[in-house]
């Protein structure tokens, strides 16, 4: 008797995702709880189990397709193996070419010359033992395309021995090492090798070559939008469309957070166990002003006004699929270590991919750190239904006057985007500078000022 496999709730407002890839198929042997499928929400990936051990019989709905929560995806039989007779599989064993086709046994002198000869053949022209199947994501699947690679030579790191696209960067990156992965000899075979579930070409007999492309072609790719993607899309839009966002700046002195992190960094180690970085300053900076100007922190619900009385702080971290935004719950009654660590373990998770749609669910400010990659200067784009977000960008020597002298100083650009339809130009000016104000001199921050 067949189980039927159900895509499982997703999470508060989530009704549907999109079947990244599946990780088993037909025939497989499945544990239960075993994850079988990648699903893919609007916020993250979650893997579908198995609810019974048995054998994947059939898989209802392919890779790329919308699902929706409840819908049937698969159907796990009873049993560890695929159901067949013991004489099929002792057939099987024998001959590749499958059990209605049984050759003869070695030294059966009564067995016809050209059913040997016909077996010899077949044994020739089959795939060797150790071919297998290749199932790429589709991150995975154009990182391979990208670099022209052939994905049954790389090795994969990830569960069950599956190709990451990290395992195709660094195959990419060795390409001039010895022993690296062979390229492929053309991107179409490179696209060909890389389509989910095709098994890597047999060996063939050297034919005259192609047509090479012309100098100067152009080509272009199209990739569907992750669903991910296509929800930040949404999401940024409908702020544009909705919020009136305007953004002040300033600048900031970071002589005295750099100090404090390098006078204190070994000890705050030793005792927390986490690095003390620069995102425990700017959350409690946040938190410091949000008390002056509760209005940065507070958002819009029809004609009303919800002021906040807690920080939960959004984070925006880089994630393989995309920028994600996970919540740092009652920020303003956290420690440093309890930021630095809340902070460490999210960026951990996104990374793996293991984030889950509670952790990005709320959230009244967002602290985006562009710095991180290099931006000096940018207009970040509030995420509703706040009302405001801080940007923060790399630090640079820069000349300043101090005392009527120009002396170089380690300053940062920040960006306050607000929503002005609630925030006053006044309101955002006077936060932006209550945040400049401590990070500048910490010890504001112990002593609420």
């Amino acid at each position: 008797m067949a189980t039927d496999v159900i895509v499982p709730a997703l999470g508060e407002s989530i009704t549907e995702g999109t079947l990244a890839q599946w990780l088993k198929k037909p025939g497989d042997a499945v544990a239960a709880d075993e994850p079988i499928a990648s699903l893919e929400t609007d916020k993250v990936t979650v893997d579908v189990p198995a609810p019974v051990a048995g054998t994947l019989t059939e898989t209802l709905v392919n890779e790329g397709d919308t699902i929706e929560v409840g819908a049937i995806i698969a159907r796990i039989g009873e049993g560890g193996a695929p159901q067949s007779s013991d004489k099929e599989a002792a057939a099987a064993s024998t001959n590749p070419a499958g059990p209605a086709e049984t050759p003869a046994l070695k030294g059966d002198e009564h067995a016809p010359e050209a059913a040997k000869s016909e077996t010899a053949a077949e044994a020739a022209s089959a795939p060797a033992e150790d071919d297998h199947i290749v199932t790429l994501s589709p991150a995975v699947r154009r990182a391979v395309l990208e670099h022209h690679l052939d994905p049954s030579k790389i090795k994969g790191t990830g569960r069950d021995g599956r190709l990451t696209k990290d395992d195709v960067l660094a195959a990419a990156k060795g390409l001039d090492a010895p022993g690296s992965p062979a390229i492929s000899s053309s991107p179409a075979q490179a696209g060909a090798q890389a389509e989910a579930k095709l098994p890597t070409p047999p060996a063939q007999q050297p034919s005259a070559p192609g047509p090479r492309p012309a100098p100067g072609s152009r080509k272009e790719e199209r990739v569907k939008m992750s669903r991910l993607r296509q929800t930040v899309a949404t999401r940024l839009k409908e702020a544009q469309n909705t919020a009136a966002i305007l953004t002040t700046f300033n600048d900031v002195d970071m002589s005295a957070v750099i100090d404090a992190r390098a006078r204190y960094k070994d000890l705050f180690e030793k005792k927390h166990g986490i690095r003390l970085g620069f995102m425990g300053f700017f959350v409690k900076a946040v938190a410091l002003a949000a008390k002056d100007v509760p209005s940065v922190n507070a958002s819009i619900e029809g004609d009303e006004i919800v002021y906040h009385d807690y920080l939960d702080v959004s984070v925006a971290v880089s994630a393989p699929k995309g920028l994600v935004v996970p919540v740092v719950r009652d920020a303003h009654a956290m420690s440093f270590a309890e930021i630095e660590k809340s902070i460490a373990a999210f960026g951990k998770k996104a990374k793996e991919g293991t984030l889950t749609a509670e952790e990005m669910k709320g959230g009244t400010f967002t602290i985006s750190n562009g710095g991180v990659f290099g931006s000096l200067l940018s207009t970040p784009i509030i995420n509703p239904p706040q009302s405001a977000v801080l940007g923060m960008h790399r630090i640079e020597e820069q000349p300043v006057v101090k005392d009527g002298q120009i002396v170089a100083r380690p300053m940062m650009y920040l960006a306050l985007s607000y929503d002005h339809r609630l925030i006053d130009g006044r309101e955002a000016v006077t936060f932006l500078v209550r945040v400049k104000e401590a990070i500048e001199d910490p010890t504001r921050l112990l002593i609420d000022l």
